[in-house]
């Protein structure tokens, strides 16, 4: 295991400098703002601040505050976040993020998980914060070859946390993250003491068969939501999932794509009323996009939605998540399940609305979020 430190190469910082002031932009079109995708206003004004403002030296600084490391793990280097708790009785608590995310939208979390004696709690409700970046994602290695999806990330995490001599620990997931955290549980529930998820996994699905439930009309309503919304907003994800080479080549060759590409996600998926700006600064938002830039990562970070789709968290009739399950839900997050839908695998003993954020909670509220982490946390008996 290896310290790590970011230190970008001034040669990509010129190389961004020259793409970012060399954009060709496409011909207008008169339309409400973000109804059609990405707002060119918008995205003027961040490619603008981008090229002339904003100071990737001083956000790799503030990077760096964070312990990092590298741990090579069944042939990935396997970048993360490592902060001890302070106290003496931290519970190791292992975060996994998500897309268009990356380890940079969790550490704002950080100070409030381990340092809870300056926030108005008390040192023993400390935990140690682990937060990996997914292989391909960021700083840890590409994958060269396919099967690298949720449910082979849980394999690698767990021996990861091996290599840090946490025996038993707690877990956390969004997004992608969610996948990872519940098959960690099911296929590790001796070594994980609880889950928590702010997001039910795209792809699971709870067994339907003769011997169980049949569909309520709460669930169908949900199913059919679903159906409505990825028919509205799925097309992403099924590029990710079909063809993601193809925009691939776009994505790595143009800064001011990948920022559209992005972007309109951050803006869509948050509780911002319309506003990004409302939930996240430019810095925030560019910080995460340049990470993807300059790792190159774009291309690997969606290869994973084809790997995933290939073994979705689909259950059988018998099995269940039986590690104690906490949900946060989110007012302006991607369609959510009722519970009893979420019960016929998960082992469900929290379930807790918030008054405000979206899929990006941890990066919109990160104080609400470690709020709703202690409550589920603390309230096991463990």
């Amino acid at each position: 295991m290896e310290p790590f430190k970011i230190s970008i190469p001034e040669q990509q910082l010129h190389d961004l400098s020259i793409r970012l002031k060399q954009v060709r932009w496409p011909s207008n079109f008169s339309v409400e703002p973000w109804a059609l995708g990405t707002d060119r206003s918008f995205l003027k004004r961040l490619v603008d601040y981008w090229s002339t403002e904003y100071n990737w030296r001083e956000q790799e600084a503030w990077l760096n505050r964070f312990p990092q490391f590298m741990e090579h793990v069944d042939g990935f280097d396997i970048h993360f976040v490592h902060v001890r708790g302070e106290g003496t009785s931290a519970r190791p608590l292992l975060l996994t993020h998500g897309w268009p995310g990356s380890f940079v939208e969790m550490l704002e979390l950080i100070p409030y998980l381990t340092t809870p004696s300056l926030y108005g709690g008390h040192a023993e409700e400390a935990f140690d914060v682990i937060i990996p970046s997914l292989p391909g994602f960021a700083f840890s290695s590409k994958p060269i070859r396919p099967g690298v999806g949720s449910k082979y990330v849980a394999t690698l995490w767990a021996k990861l946390m091996d290599r840090l001599d946490y025996e038993r620990y707690l877990v956390q997931g969004g997004d992608i993250g969610a996948g990872v955290s519940t098959w960690l549980a099911f296929m590790y529930p001796e070594r994980v003491m609880g889950l928590h998820l702010n997001y039910i996994p795209g792809s699971y699905k709870p067994p339907l068969t003769p011997n169980t439930p049949s569909v309520s009309e709460e669930e169908q309503a949900y199913l059919d939501i679903v159906a409505e919304w990825l028919d509205r907003e799925g097309a992403y994800s099924a590029l990710h999932r079909t063809k993601p080479e193809t925009l691939a080549f776009a994505l790595s060759d143009s800064p001011t794509g990948l920022a559209s590409w992005m972007v309109e996600k951050f803006q869509g998926w948050s509780d911002c009323d319309g506003d990004i700006e409302r939930s996240f600064s430019l810095d925030h938002i560019l910080t995460n996009i340049s990470i993807y830039w300059f790792t190159n990562s774009i291309a690997s970070s969606m290869r994973i939605y084809t790997e995933g789709s290939k073994m979705p968290l689909h259950f059988t009739e018998g099995q269940r998540v039986t590690v104690p399950t906490g949900v946060s839900l989110f007012p302006k997050e991607l369609p959510t399940p009722p519970r009893s839908w979420v019960e016929r695998v998960y082992n469900i003993t929290y379930w807790e609305k918030a008054n405000k954020g979206g899929h990006f909670a941890v990066m919109e509220n990160p104080k609400l979020f470690a709020e709703h982490l202690n409550h589920f946390f603390h309230s096991l008996s463990i």
